[in-house]
């Protein structure tokens, strides 16, 4: 099979040598490889009808289904650009991000599309939108041209733009600390080589069946389909409403790979388990956050026959660490090593490298670094930064700078050279001289076994600098005593350390768009509600 270079590479080269494999489950239905890749052929030919130049963005505003990775892998044919946008984001939300990166092409579904009616005016780059098929007219909507799905694939076949690997293919809109999202500029090699690493290191396979129950307009659940497509394994796209959806799909269609974030994990642990599933399901993987100790015990309790894969990763580097199953009982609370095509470096403020133990910034290098933020030259430039001239693996005859990805994340390695998560900057609380990351406050509650969910974060106070404040849910089927919760912190915390309080909300707690515990909102809201 030829090379893939190219994002719907990954699909093409299957295609050819194994057309009849299956490569998407949707429902009851599924979809070929030689199938995709006619559909995905068919929807680039039909941008090209619709006069879409090399570089033009397409937003695909759909739930998971055929048609949203058809879009996905049918824009970068034509020689465009995907965005994917969340289906959870309001009108509101969806106009920012179209007009922020100048979306040409609009692909959703009616139902979506009579949400955005307003919104839509405002979007003045924007030409067409392709909408679903659906037994309701859609009416017009000012100067757009409205262009129904079948339509759109039943224009003559013609060639797409030529693009080269460096070109752009995506742009993944990421939650900021403060304002708007930020779009992340990856190209076809960033995604390509991300596929390739992860592959590697979860040992995929043509046999496997992965389960798509992130969002795809996530970096980790958008990987979901680049892995598989390029071993030619098959992925299943589930829109779940409850975390039991995810059990049942996973026994239902003999999953081998998940891939999650902790607030699902935390989730799933309280259910039961059908014990047939740790048979077939090779892996499950974490990514977006620390996994609390006590969720990970209770994994694996649940799937003594599953290995777990403990993954670190930032949108703006697609992936960079990961803690291989042999080390998990060892080093349980590791980020693990950088995956396989990518070097991690831990630096001081002036670019030198940390001493074992020594906190510093997490800096990834490589060639899955992305191409910075769209439209933002101020954010790429905190972000992005040149390598110094004497960090590991650059050398100062160099004349050329080599851009690496600054995570902002305070990290450690040790004399083994395995790497540990102390926290984010712009989250990291400063209380009594000490500072303090809020996934460490968390993590001692979690293994008190006295809540469900939780959430930590610093309030300015003139004594402290900073109080720790917790909101927490209760366990399930239980409840939740602040005080003994309390004493079991100053058992466990040194003081300043333990909270100062403790709210108490039903669960569960609500997400970002990526199903993240919302942290800022959380917090916001809390001081809002609590002036002075």
């Amino acid at each position: 099979m030829t090379e893939s270079f190219l994002l719907h590479d990954l699909i093409s080269k299957t295609a050819s040598a194994k057309p009849e494999a299956a490569a998407l489950t949707y429902g009851k239905a599924d979809l070929s490889y030689g199938e995709l890749d006619a559909a995905v052929n068919r929807f680039a030919s039909g941008l090209i009808s619709l006069g879409l130049e090399r570089g033009e963005r397409v937003a695909i505003y759909l739930e998971k289904r055929f048609e949203t990775v058809i879009a996905s892998f049918g824009t970068p044919a034509a020689g465009g650009v995907f965005v994917p946008l969340n289906p959870l984001l309001k009108a509101e939300q969806v106009g920012y991000i179209l007009r922020d990166c100048n979306v040409r092409v609009l692909v959703t579904s009616p139902e979506r599309l009579a949400l955005l009616q307003e919104t839509l005016h405002e979007c003045h780059d924007l030409r067409h939108v392709v909408v679903l098929d659906s037994a309701e007219a859609v009416g017009s909507i000012g100067a757009l041209s409205i262009c129904r799905w079948s339509d759109l694939l039943n224009q003559p076949r013609v060639a797409g733009h030529r693009v080269i690997d460096t070109d752009v293919v995506s742009i993944l809109y990421t939650s900021g600390s403060t304002g708007k999202p930020k779009g992340v500029v990856l190209s076809h090699r960033n995604m390509v080589a991300g596929a390739k690493s992860v592959a590697s290191y979860l040992e995929n396979h043509a046999g496997d069946t992965l389960l798509a129950a992130l969002p795809l307009s996530f970096d980790a659940g958008f990987s979901q389909l680049t892995t598989a497509f390029h071993v030619g394994a098959r992925v299943v796209l589930l829109n779940y409403l409850l975390p039991r959806d995810v059990i049942k799909a996973i026994e239902r269609e003999k999953v081998t790979g998940l891939t999650a974030v902790p607030p699902l994990y935390i989730q799933l642990t309280q259910l039961a388990w059908p014990a047939s599933i740790t048979e077939h399901l090779r892996y499950f993987a974490n990514t977006g956050g620390r996994m609390p100790r006590e969720t990970l015990q209770a994994l694996r309790q649940h799937l003594p026959q599953t290995q777990p894969f403990l993954m670190y990763g930032l949108t703006e580097a697609f992936r960079s660490t990961f803690l291989p199953p042999a080390e998990v009982d060892r080093r349980p609370d590791s980020i693990g090593k950088a995956i396989p095509n990518a070097e991690i470096l831990v630096l001081r403020e002036d670019g030198s490298p940390c001493a074992p133990n020594e906190p510093g910034e997490l800096v990834h290098r490589g060639a899955l670094v992305g191409m910075g933020y769209w439209n933002d030259p101020e954010k790429t430039a905190e972000r992005y930064k040149p390598l110094p001239v004497h960090a590991p693996g650059r050398e100062a005859g160099l004349v050329l700078p080599e851009l690496a990805v600054f995570s902002g994340d305070t990290v450690r390695m040790d004399e083994e050279g395995f790497l540990y998560f102390i926290g984010r900057r712009d989250e990291m609380m400063k209380t009594s001289g000490y500072r303090v990351s809020p996934t460490e406050v968390e993590e001692i509650l979690y293994a008190t076994r006295m809540v469900g969910e939780c959430v930590a974060f610093g309030v300015d106070n003139d004594r402290l600098g900073q109080a720790i404040q917790v909101i927490a849910t209760p366990p399930n089927d239980g409840s939740l005593d602040i005080s003994a919760l309390l004493g079991e912190c100053r058992l466990r915390m040194p003081a300043y350390m333990v909270p100062a309080g403790i709210e108490v909300q039903t669960g569960p707690l609500p997400r970002n768009p990526n199903g993240k515990i919302d942290r800022k909102s959380l917090s916001t809201a809390w001081i809002e509600n609590h002036p002075g």
